[in-house]
């Protein structure tokens, strides 16, 4: 999965937020216009919406002074979550037992392209 001409990437990972909540705001900027998309993220109230923010304001900074892109073309081709590492931690409970804590962290990366006019 090789980014082509006419692409641009920006890739955060580590990122404290479970995937399947992260997932929740990547799938609606799919395929939106980039500016569309920002002004949808800069307004969520869920908090992951901060960071596909960043993720995108990035890819949208990296098509236009890396590849020499004109930013009111771009659009929204990917964007991809996945899981990241799981710190394990354990909750004191009755009678000496225990459970456990998975705090997990996400990797999202977002892809970029120019709309063919």
């Amino acid at each position: 999965m090789g980014i082509l001409d006419g692409e641009s990437r920006a890739v955060l990972s580590s990122i404290r937020v479970s995937p399947q909540k992260l997932n929740l705001v990547a799938t609606v900027i799919r395929q939106m216009d980039t500016k569309a998309a920002l002004t949808y993220l800069k307004f969520c109230k869920k908090r992951s919406a901060r960071d596909v923010y960043k993720a995108l304001y990035s890819a949208v900074s990296n098509a236009e002074n890396n590849h020499g892109m004109d930013p009111s073309l771009l659009y929204v081709k990917e964007s991809c979550v996945g899981a990241g590492i799981v710190i394990k931690r354990f909750h004191a409970r009755a009678k000496g037992r225990s459970s456990s804590i998975r705090k997990r962290f996400s990797r999202l990366s977002i892809t970029v392209a120019e709309r063919k006019e």
